[in-house]
């Protein structure tokens, strides 16, 4: 049987301590990881958009994507808030790769995500926000929502970092029957 050599056998043992603190940084990572900040998590947990526009409470929508960069960003700030605020307020999530909120995307006109619409406790839209918000903004609009107090200059439609969005499909606006066949 033959020996492995000296330099052979430092280069195994280094790979060897390589792989093994990269496995013990992965699971340390994962395990440190808040999975209750993932979009798909929320998404789980937010209000259905028809029970929120009626239950008598303000309502912030979010249109988002599992894709979206700004949107992901947003995640751990929008679950905190969302933790602070969710007794006072609705929040419900629409996915805009889900063509069932197709209708939605279209009367928001939603062109670019994250897009944000804040609504009064009758379900009236009062400000509509495009892109990433500072936490320290996005706070002081649901305050102002949950107190029922109007909503300042920085309320009215901004826009912050998106991800370009178009949908699939566009709704037709005319008031065709089926049988027509968009003739």
């Amino acid at each position: 049987m033959q020996s492995t050599p000296a330099p052979q056998r430092m280069r195994n043992f280094a790979i060897v301590t390589i792989a093994i603190i990269l496995v013990v940084a992965l699971a340390l990572g994962v395990r440190a990881q808040n999975f209750t900040d993932s979009l798909e998590t929320q998404a789980k947990q937010a209000q259905p958009i028809d029970i929120a526009l009626s239950n008598g409470k303000p309502t912030l929508m979010e249109f988002y994507a599992n894709w979206c960069t700004s949107c992901q960003a947003m995640a751990p700030d929008l679950a905190a808030i969302k933790a602070e605020f969710s007794d006072r307020i609705n929040f419900s999530m629409l996915n805009v790769d889900n063509t069932k909120w197709l209708p939605e995307v279209t009367k928001y006109r939603v062109d670019g995500i994250p897009h944000f619409v804040f609504f009064d406790n009758k379900g009236e839209v009062l400000a509509q926000a495009i892109g990433e918000q500072p936490r320290q903004i996005l706070t002081a609009k649901l305050t102002a929502l949950a107190t029922g107090t109007a909503l300042t200059d920085t309320a009215a439609t901004t826009a912050g970092e998106v991800s370009k969005f178009t949908p699939k499909v566009v709704p037709s606006d005319s008031n065709d029957t089926p049988r027509a066949h968009g003739a």
